[in-house]
């Protein structure tokens, strides 16, 4: 075809805080859809069956008419390819198992030219997205094959390598619905939630409080079960062997049945059941010693029963799941492998994969289940005769719910396990004849406790609801009344922004506090410059975050950095804007005039807490402006108190910093709190009243006493001191 439409991607950034866009993080690309400007998608013969042909979920999208098929209304009716491109791919993330809803398309000065922003929540597989997206939009406008599926495999298994796993991201979530912010620390599943020393880890379900004392202990199943049982709660008899002739004579002494599993196992590997002969103990032996690594072998009382997992968070059970064992029927023509796969694996909850409760099972791929097998006189390959029922499985499968049937006592054991061992979140294994039944009514015992255990089975169980764990340990990492914050200070404007953001970080750190600073004159820790370079930058900024020693922090955001990088935090307590001035470098980034510069100085506000304050500059008409954006209060400064901004808004008693009669004057409604005479500050600063007036704004926003306010004032050294190392 000779006409081919073309969509050249020209450039890709990731913002990685917020931004022009939106709060959270997304990526922009800049889009030259070529001819297609003057082809609007309704002009385009065939691309609509093509299109929803190749993605028929693009129905879910509502679009501007906030109405389901909503985006694809617009696509009958008539719009640009840059827009189809940003829905699409956002639907192909969401295919790949990455949910994202945010997207946005507009228009640059340049014709032709767009600018897509659309959230993503993993910059590489973004891009990758964006990518596939514009080559299957080309497709269905130049009628042109596109493999989806497995594009959407492909992006698939980059979720799958590359974002949290659904335990972290569950846990992350919980906090999100805190309003506590996170911080991905590796490319694996380490977060941060909160800020600076007010921040708690997780590694999926380990926590900053989780033991190292504890975790070893919990690996130690033999001296796990003396400490249990020390305490008081039940456990079978067992003994550690290192041999299969040890294995048998311990089976003698604490009396068949008995179960045989790997000192250092988990997940159920290597563990054989109901053992009672010699040769059965023998060859489980085999199995637990080749599944542990070659590590000793533990030899147990078999109590009879289902098998447990009990979820204990802090002191108190906040998720049960019961196991079940496997059985397959035979037909008398299939063998015991594909009566597996037929009856057992057909079952949509079973995969490979983290989104799937159930493990899909292989009978000739497991020990375990040869080892069950052969008991019973069959093999993988066994035809069993006509409804003859073969046992496949006995433990494992434990991803039924049982929360709401279970009994106090047994509650009450898992919890005493978990604090005998140490741990501050934990999988207690019991075998259980009936979760409903008092302990002491029935054979039951703790078999093992895990650290760091799954979440899944209680997330998604196979049957039953899903229990909200991850906001459980959000309660136990954090009181009711913590979201994990510290006082954050954003600056924004072109009039000495740096000089200021100094000057309010040393009037925080004089009241109490340890102060990161990140700003154009480097980067501070209490008034020590530890880089001297320009640090007004998302990377410097999350440096101060991750500090443990950090107890506010302060940061400078120019307009390019708000539009290369985006803010390096979600929301802050105080927000300082100076003025909306353009300058000539915001070209490169389509930003022509004041009026679109006044959109980038109010993302400094829009992250504005609701207890929070915005520091604004009464003698700019457009920062004025940004004073009904603002979901907390607002303090004005100016060097005129009679001027109508400042006057109207004391006499709604409210908060104005302005000079009279060489005095910094902080007033509250008709009352005056504090005068600041500017003579008693060094020449230098004494001579830039509005920006000695910024700084106190925002101190007073942090509620720091104006006694402090005056002598941090007089104490601030404008050449700052650099670290001794």
């Amino acid at each position: 075809m000779t006409d081919q439409k073309t969509i050249d991607i020209l450039r890709v950034t990731h913002l990685r805080g917020p931004n022009i866009w939106t709060y959270r993080p997304v990526i922009e690309a800049w889009l030259d859809i070529g001819t297609l400007e003057d082809h609007p998608s309704n002009t385009l013969p065939g691309f609509y069956e093509r299109l929803t042909g190749f993605l028929p979920s693009l129905v879910e999208h509502q679009c501007s008419p906030g109405v389901r098929g909503g985006f694809l209304q617009r696509v009958r009716e008539g719009t640009y390819a840059a827009h189809i491109v940003e829905h699409t791919t956002l639907e192909l993330q969401n295919l790949a198992g990455m949910r994202t809803g945010f997207g946005k398309a507009r228009q640059t000065s340049t014709p032709g030219v767009y600018k897509i922003a659309f959230r993503t929540r993993q910059e590489q597989v973004g891009r990758e997205a964006l990518v596939a997206a514009r080559d299957l939009v080309l497709a269905a406008i130049n009628d042109t094959p596109y493999d989806v599926t497995a594009m959407v495999t492909h992006l698939r298994n980059q979720v799958d390598d590359l974002c949290l796993g659904p335990s972290t991201a569950h846990i992350v979530d919980a906090a999100t619905a805190r309003k506590i912010p996170s911080i991905r620390l590796t490319e694996g599943n380490l977060v941060q939630l909160g800020y600076g020393i007010n921040q708690r880890r997780i590694w999926t379900a380990e926590t900053d409080q989780t033991s190292a004392i504890a975790e070893e202990i919990a690996s130690d199943k033999d001296l796990t079960k003396s400490l249990l049982k020390s305490c008081g709660v039940p456990v079978p008899e067992g003994e550690l062997v290192k041999s299969a002739e040890q294995a048998w004579q311990a089976a003698q002494e604490i009396g068949v049945p008995v179960v045989l599993k790997p000192y250092d196992g988990n997940h159920g590997r290597g563990v054989s059941l109901d053992l009672r002969t010699q040769s059965d103990v023998e060859a489980a032996y085999a199995l637990a010693f080749r599944k542990g690594g070659g590590s000793s072998v533990i030899v147990e009382k078999f109590i009879p029963g289902n098998e447990h997992r009990m979820l204990v968070v802090g002191k108190h059970v906040v998720a049960a799941a019961r196991g079940e064992t496997i059985w397959v029927v035979g037909n008398g023509v299939d063998h015991i492998d594909k009566l597996t796969d037929d009856q057992i694996n057909s079952d949509p909850r079973r995969g490979t994969g983290e989104d799937f409760p159930l493990n899909a099972i292989l009978p000739s791929d497991s020990g375990e289940i040869i080892l069950e097998l052969e008991r019973a006189g069959l093999t993988p390959g066994s035809i069993p005769s006509k409804d003859q029922r073969v046992l496949i499985q006995r433990n494992g499968n434990v991803a039924f719910d049982v929360t709401d049937l279970l009994h106090p006592s047994v509650a009450a054991a898992a919890a005493l396990a978990a604090r005998v061992v140490g741990l501050d979140i934990a999988g207690v294994d019991m075998v259980l004849e009936d979760v409903t039944k008092p302990m002491q009514s029935q054979r039951a015992a703790v078999i093992e406790v895990n650290a760091s255990p799954g979440l899944l089975a209680h997330i998604k169980p196979a049957d039953g609801v899903g229990r909200p764990v991850g906001k459980a340990i959000i309660e136990h990492l954090f009181k009711l009344d913590r979201d994990g914050r510290i006082p954050i200070v954003g600056i924004t404007g072109t009039q000495k922004t740096g000089r200021i953001a100094r000057m309010i970080a040393w009037l925080a750190h004089i009241s109490g506090k340890h102060v990161g600073l990140a700003c154009s004159e480097g980067l501070y820790l209490d008034g020590r410059q530890v880089e001297s370079k320009d640090c007004a930058n998302w990377e410097a900024g999350q440096r101060l975050l991750i500090n443990r020693s950090v107890q506010a922090a302060v940061f400078e955001n120019g307009s390019q950095t708000i539009l290369a990088e985006g803010l390096a935090y979600d929301k802050c307590l105080v927000g300082v804007v100076t003025d909306v001035g353009w300058q000539e470098s915001l070209k490169a980034f389509d930003i022509l005039d004041a009026e679109q510069t006044f959109k980038v100085a109010r993302t400094q506000v829009d992250v504005i807490l609701p207890s929070g304050t915005a520091v604004l500059n009464a003698a700019d008409p457009q920062v004025v402006e940004l004073a009904e954006l603002c979901d907390g209060k607002v303090i004005f400064y100016g060097m005129d108190p009679n001027h109508n901004v400042m006057s109207e808004h004391r006499a709604a008693g409210e908060q104005v910093v302005f000079v009279r009669d060489d005095q910094i004057v902080l007033a509250h409604g008709a009352k005056e709190i504090a005068l600041l005479p500017l003579a008693s500050l060094k020449p230098a600063k004494a001579s830039q009243p509005e920006m000695v007036m910024a700084a106190v704004a925002a101190a007073w926003a942090l509620s720091i006493p104006p006694e402090l306010i005056g002598a941090g004032l007089r104490t601030f050294e404008s050449n700052p001191r650099k670290t001794p190392y």
